[in-house]
């Protein structure tokens, strides 16, 4: 510390040291008063010679030292070195003490009376203004930043000649956490009484989970994705997240294993080579958040139909998940991303893709919407079809003019407008938003398309949609029977393989929407029209077919990593994937795609079974499902 900036220091301790003397003041006044005036004579009949004695509160009093500007510059310039470091206890105190000193020395002037320049004070001022509009800059992107809590815009920093400016730079991904949580949600869908009486049942039943108290009473982490229960354990910390660079505005991060979480991770590939799922419920109970035990747990769950279950196996792996966070992750902002390559960051897609599903099937569609958005940020290559989900999830919430926005704003190869899902949803939105207009108004906007323009041109480019409506809503007005028969809404396949895919995608999710009289009665509408200008220009059906052809090139179907059973709602008869190393023999995994190829297995039709050193509760599990044989009475084999 230097001299000056030390004496500034001893300067206002002694200050404050005054302060506490408040009922001396006048008599201090009094007696600087006095030997002002015999000092002022002194120097009267010696000016060339220094005073022969100095009152000590003159140093602390006195504005006018040329070396005030100098230990203010100094001051300055540690605070500016405490900002750049970014420790906000340090900036704290350093303001109070700026504060304070300004504040004593205007007292102190108004007392003396003495009118003396105030322009040292305004000098002091102006950087003291500055700095409390940087501290302020500073302290609110931190703490941001380290809840995870964006507002409206985001941050970044332009360097416009010496000074560094903040622009605030919109991202329509960019989550609001307050609609996270889906229990919120319900409370303004059914009242606040309601959820708290499912809650009060819900936690008489966790509690037998906990009888005994073998976790105990213990705080969880605050996080914002889950709310975590109480009867869950404490976190492990086996996980943690590393960060890998910083690219085009964007923080690159991935997860990394502990060593505990690696012992956990070897017993799980044990177990899955014998498909043991009894060992998965041993692993839970010593490592009760290992992200792969607690996804296998939770689709097995919801196979035999304890959705509740289910769900709180996923909110399990989320909490794990969110905990392990890097500090200067912020996925709620739009600003970070986990590349679905990496290996280890795929659980966190799964687990996210799965609580959406789950939200949306409790009917929290707003939170699922917010989920959807999460899940698309992280990634901009969308691994899990993100994008096929979120038009649907925007027209359940009612954030019509949400999903308009998205679709202009959302930086991809092609326009949204020509994937099969937003074409419709586009048009539906717009449908929505004129009622809404002309509610308020008396008059619909005749400055955008109409709602029936969009849907003639969503039927005109995506036609085979439509018979696949009829079937899956179903649409059972006698008016669709001669819609569908006409040549141009007859075919329900295009030839482009992605393009099929997606239309099936489309379909399976979007369908119940179509089951609204209104929404029938514009698709209804369209395809009228459609038929009309087909028989007046047949031209048109070969140039939306060059449309198509344009926009979904590939001879091959680019999106058959999205399975459409992962889009449905409905619990599907036959494991999932990841579930039959688990309850099913390995060569019985392409049941789903073909049963009638594992029918004709040698062996009297069934895959043979041994049941030889494995678990009989596994075993009890298997001979439940209605694939799983272990022999016929005429095999002639044990009896």
């Amino acid at each position: 510390m230097s001299a000056r900036l030390l004496k500034r220091v001893l300067k206002e301790q002694q200050q404050q040291q005054r302060l506490q003397q408040l009922p001396r003041e006048e008599e201090e006044d009094e007696d600087e008063e006095e030997e002002e005036q015999l000092n002022g004579n002194r120097s009267e009949s010696s000016s060339s010679g220094p005073p022969s004695s100095i009152n000590p509160f003159h140093l602390l009093c006195d504005e006018d030292d040329p070396e005030q500007g100098d230990d203010s510059e100094v001051v300055d310039e540690t605070l500016k070195l405490n900002i750049t470091e970014q420790e906000p206890s340090l900036m704290e105190s350093n303001v109070d003490m700026l504060v304070t000193s300004s504040h004593k020395s205007k007292k102190k002037k108004k007392k003396r009376g003495k009118g003396g320049s105030l322009s040292s004070a305004d000098n002091v001022e102006k950087p003291l203004d500055m700095i409390l509009e940087t501290l302020s800059l500073e302290v609110e992107g931190k703490s941001s930043s380290n809840d995870g809590v964006p507002g409206k815009a985001k941050a970044t920093n332009v360097k416009t000649g010496d000074k560094l400016v903040k622009q605030y730079v919109p991202s329509i991904l960019r989550v609001d956490p307050k609609y996270l949580n889906a229990e919120n949600e319900l409370r303004r869908i059914f009242g606040s009484k309601v959820v708290k009486s499912f809650e009060k049942n819900s936690q008489a039943g966790s509690s037998r989970q906990i009888r005994g108290g073998r976790f105990g009473s213990h705080s969880h982490r605050k996080t914002v994705l889950v709310t975590p229960s109480d009867y869950w354990p404490r976190w492990d910390s086996s996980l943690s997240m590393e960060f890998l660079e910083t690219k085009d505005g964007y923080h690159y991060f991935r997860y990394v294993h502990l060593p505990s979480y690696d012992q956990a991770q070897k017993s799980f590939e044990a177990a899955q080579a014998i498909h043991d799922l009894n060992s998965i419920a041993s692993i839970l109970l010593h490592h009760p958040y290992h992200i792969d035990s607690l996804i296998t747990m939770a689709e097995y769950l919801k196979f035999v139909g304890e959705h509740q279950k289910s769900a709180d196996a996923t909110a399990k792996s989320l909490y794990a998940l969110e905990c392990a966070w890097h500090p200067m992750f912020t996925p709620l902002q739009g600003n970070c991303q986990l590349k679905f390559s990496h290996k280890t960051n795929k659980l966190l897609f799964t687990s996210l893709f799965t609580h959406m599903r789950n939200m949306d099937r409790r009917g929290c569609h707003r939170s699922a919407l917010e989920v959807c958005k999460l899940l698309l940020s992280l990634d901009s290559d969308d691994p899990m079809g993100a994008i096929f989900c979120i038009d649907y999830l925007s027209l359940r919430a009612e954030e019509y003019a949400w999903l308009e926005q998205f679709s202009e704003d959302y930086k991809s190869d092609n326009s949204l407008w020509l994937f099969p899902n937003f074409s419709y949803s586009l048009a539906i939105s717009r449908f929505y938003l004129e009622q809404q207009h002309f509610s308020k108004d008396n008059h619909a906007d005749s400055s955008n398309s109409t709602s029936n323009d969009l849907m003639k041109q969503a039927l005109m480019l995506h036609p085979s949609i439509l018979k696949k409506l009829v079937a899956k809503a179903p649409l059972k007005d006698k008016v669709w029977i001669d819609i569908v028969k006409h040549s141009f809404f007859r075919s329900d396949q295009t030839g482009i393989p992605s393009l099929d895919h997606l239309i099936n995608i489309y379909v399976e999710r979007n369908y119940i929407i179509w089951r609204l009289p209104e929404l029938q009665k514009l698709l209804k509408d369209a395809a009228k029209l459609v038929i009309e200008t087909m028989e007046t220009n047949e031209s048109d059906a070969n140039d939306w077919a060059c449309v198509r052809k344009e926009a979904f090139p590939s001879e091959k179907n680019e999106y058959g990593h999205l399975l459409v059973s992962d889009f449905s709602d409905s619990v599907p008869s036959i494991p999932p994937e990841n579930l039959q190393n688990f309850i099913g023999d390995p060569r019985m995994r392409g049941l789903a795609q073909d049963e009638d190829q594992v029918a004709n297995q040698p062996g009297n039709g069934h895959a043979p079974r041994d049941v030889a050193n494995r678990n009989a509760l596994a075993v009890l599990f298997e001979s439940m499902l209605p694939w799983v044989h272990y022999g016929d009475e005429d095999d002639g084999g044990a009896d």
